[in-house]
């Protein structure tokens, strides 16, 4: 009678092993960059109270305001991937800068604002640092 082999043998566990290594080896890097970017949102969210304020103060006196506590935000407060929050009264631009050893990596987010004929307010975003993690239409 002939014994039938049972299992597997060395060689295919070994080549199992190298796949599984060479996969891993590409989608740590890969998640520490998504979860970076998914941190830079929190950057975006941050200036939020600021853009209203920006753009209620734009739309009713027709002009930028002359500082942060004239439109009624503060550019004083940071959080956990916060450093930094700044604002043109030239532009009415708004610059935050991330806090890179919390988020991982130095990031900076400027959104101007303009307004159109019908007098409504469109934020445009743009990257100063970090361009890898920021969101496309910052890019």
């Amino acid at each position: 009678m002939k014994k039938v082999q049972q299992g597997f043998t060395l060689i295919e566990l070994m080549i199992v092993v190298a796949i599984i290594g060479i996969l891993a080896s590409i989608a740590i890097p890969a998640y520490k960059d998504y979860m970076t970017r998914a941190k830079v949102t929190e950057l975006i969210n941050f200036v939020g109270p600021a853009k209203m304020a920006i753009s209620e103060y734009l739309v009713t006196n027709n002009s930028f305001p002359t500082s942060a506590t004239a439109a009624g935000f503060t550019t004083n407060g940071t959080s956990k991937y916060v450093s930094s929050m700044s604002y043109n009264s030239t532009t009415g631009a708004v610059t935050v800068n991330s806090n890179s050893s919390t988020l991982g990596a130095t990031v900076g987010i400027v959104l101007t604002p303009t307004t159109n004929s019908s007098g409504s307010v469109n934020w445009a975003c743009s990257a100063s640092a970090g361009t890898k993690y920021v969101p496309a239409s910052c890019r």
